[in-house]
């Protein structure tokens, strides 16, 4: 079994995304051992909890700087013999945990990357002020830095004429980052993600 954690700074849609998949067994050999937030009033936490999953608080107000925060996240996982940190709605950065977590750290990202790579506001308003036709999003393992590093998958889906800012960042989450992410999980669970030099290749299911 592989042993996960979910880190959550907000709602917890993505995490709800995984506990669904978790619930109806479509992710083999997983195991959801904690969700840590780094916000004590994250609706994450409530979604954790109802699904039976610990829930745990690393405040970054309680810490002198944001690489002591990520410290404290890093030595939370390692205390609990995580294998691998899903990012699900995670706003802070990740500081020292990818060092200790290459390769094990998956996300998702709004866009098909590396489109809006130096985007700093709403991914999907750029989206329609530019008038783009199709958008999506991208499962990845987080980098040193915690930034999209190596892309697993992506997905992608067309640019309504009606669509708002907010409908569109609804679809995108809904069709694309939902799937994605579970699906990354899955594979990698699975024992079916390799990386080979800056590509991930993903193994055939094995027959048993």
């Amino acid at each position: 079994m592989v042993r996960a954690a979910a880190l959550v700074s907000g709602d917890g849609a993505e995490l709800q995304a995984i506990l669904d998949s978790m619930y109806f067994k479509e992710i083999p050999n997983f195991e959801m051992v904690a969700v840590i937030s780094s916000n004590k009033g994250a609706y994450a936490m409530k979604r954790a909890l109802n699904a039976g999953v610990p829930a745990y608080v690393v405040d970054p107000e309680l810490f002198p700087n944001m690489t002591s925060h990520s410290m404290a996240v890093a030595n939370k996982l390692k205390d609990m013999d995580i294998e691998l940190v899903i990012l699900a709605g995670y706003e802070l950065p990740l500081g020292v945990v990818p060092y200790q977590y290459k390769n094990r750290i998956i996300g998702t990202y709004p866009a098909i990357y590396p489109a809006f790579e130096d985007e700093e506001g709403d991914i999907c308003r750029a989206v329609l002020e530019k008038g783009i036709k199709i958008t999506g999003a991208t499962a990845y393992f987080a980098d040193g830095d915690g930034r999209v590093g190596n892309i697993i998958s992506q997905k992608a889906i067309d640019v309504l004429p009606d669509d708002t800012p907010e409908s569109l960042k609804r679809r995108v989450m809904e069709e694309c980052e939902w799937k994605l992410l579970t699906e990354a999980v899955s594979l990698y669970c699975d024992g079916r993600l390799s990386i080979h030099g800056n590509r991930v290749i993903i193994e055939d299911k094995k027959e048993n």
